[in-house]
Parts: C-alpha cells; structure tokens; sequence
C-alpha cells in the first residue's frame, strides 16, 4: 500500500492515539476526555463530508463551484473568529472582509506567478490553508486587541481627556495585538524545515515531487500565507477598532458578556 491509499482500517488504527489522549487527560483529570471524543468525531465526520464535496468539485473542475466552496470556508472561518474575539464589538464584517481579501489576494498571486494552474485540484487546498491561517491570526489579534482595551480603559480614556483621537489612543493597542496574530505564524516560519516539514511540502513528496520542487513550492506558499495574513489581521482591527469609540472619541462602555 503506498503511502496516498489510506484505508479505513487505517484510520481505526489512528485511534489508538486518541486513546492515548484520552487516558493522559483521565489519569491528570484534565477532564478533556469529552472534547477530545467529540473533536476526533467532528474531525471524522467534517473531513469526510468535505472529502465527498471536493471529490464532485474536482470532477466538475468548474470554477463557479470552486469559488462557492471558498466563499462557505470565509464564511465559517469568519463566524469561528468571531466566536473567539467575543470582547471585539461588531467584529463580523470587518472579519469577512479579512478573510476574503486575504484569500483573494493569495489565490490571484499564485495564479499571477503560474505557480498554479486556476483549476479547482490546486485553488482548493492552497484557498484553505490561507483562510485558515487568516482566521487564526484574526482572531488571535482581535481577543488581544479586545483584552487590551478592557485592562487599559483607564489609560485610554486619559489619553483621549488630553485631547488623543481614537486613532491615536488605540495606536500602540493595535501594534502589539497585530504582533500577537503575526507571532505563530512567523514562528512556524522560522522553524520551518527543522522542526517541521509544512503541509504542503509534505504533499508534493507524498505525491512523488523532487525534494527541490517541493521546497520551491512552499516557500511560494510561506511568503504568501506572511503577506495575506498579516494584511488580514491588520484590516480586521483597522475595520474594528473604532467599534470601541463613540463618534465623539469616547470610549464605549464594554459589550455584556455573550
């Protein structure tokens, strides 16, 4: 069996692990056990679904279907994120803004640099991997954004009584909560190679690419995933911040707990 034919019983076996997760959260009493069971369920059962859809996408290979698929993955990764930045008034919109200018901008490059053909076997996965990555960052760099403003009302409202603009008083805010999104991903980045091979270098040797192609193809992805999502996070505070301020520069009582 070559190592792309993965078989049910495979996919049984891997449960093993998943005991093994289970039995570390029993014996420290974590009580994790329920939501690592009923991850490893949606995981089997989302993944599947999704396998089934890609599988028609790919042999209709019609673009309409590939940007619909994109379109309910900026979707959901926009309500994910703003299930996380709870604290982050009227985050939605600025959120699907994000994602969709973030995996816009990383599809239309890779197309640009013919780095890939616009066919759905190669838009699909590069779309996910970005609008995940997008979703990530935002919503870390909202719920920090979101946190900061909540512990330093105080500061801020001092800075806008010295006569700040909102802008102003929620600069450094949005420095360090736009770092907070960046850091995983630079990271990963950083390590990439000799703590870990990416997804998509994975793939390309799996699937019988040189080492040197597959390493070309995922710096392409890197460099692009560093651009898109950095400009994902940046747009959905720059979207959100002002939330926080009333339209005279004052700053809003805080949103009651969901």
């Amino acid at each position: 069996m070559s190592g792309s034919e993965v078989g049910l019983a495979e996919v049984a076996g891997a449960l093993a692990l998943v005991a093994v997760a289970i039995g570390v959260s029993v014996w420290e009493r974590a009580r994790l056990e329920g939501e690592i069971a009923v991850a490893a369920a949606r995981a089997f059962v989302q993944l599947t679904a999704v396998g089934f859809v890609i599988e028609l996408i790919f042999e209709s290979d019609r673009l309409v279907f590939v940007f619909a698929l994109i379109a309910v993955m900026v979707l959901v990764g926009t309500l994910t994120a703003r299930h996380r930045a709870r604290g982050v008034p009227g985050a939605f919109w600025p959120l699907l803004v994000a994602l969709s200018l973030a995996g816009a901008s990383t599809l239309g490059l890779v197309v640009a640099l013919g780095v890939f053909e616009p066919e759905a076997r190669f838009l699909v996965p590069v779309g996910g991997i970005v609008i995940g990555n997008a979703m990530t960052a935002s919503a870390v760099a909202l719920n920090r954004l979101g946190d900061e403003v909540a512990a330093r009302a105080r500061e801020i409202e001092a800075t806008l009584a010295l006569g700040a603009t909102a802008t102003e008083a929620a600069r450094t805010l949005i420095r360090s909560s736009l770092r907070s999104g960046m850091i995983p991903l630079i990271d990963q980045t950083k390590t990439t190679g000799l703590v870990a091979f990416p997804g998509i270098m994975v793939g390309s040797l799996l699937a019988g690419a040189e080492p040197v192609d597959a390493v070309r193809l995922q710096l392409v992805i890197l460099y692009a995933l560093l651009g898109a999502v950095s400009l994902a996070a940046l747009t959905a505070m720059a979207l959100t911040y002002r939330n926080f301020f009333t339209p005279a520069h004052q700053l809003r009582e805080p949103p009651e707990p969901q």
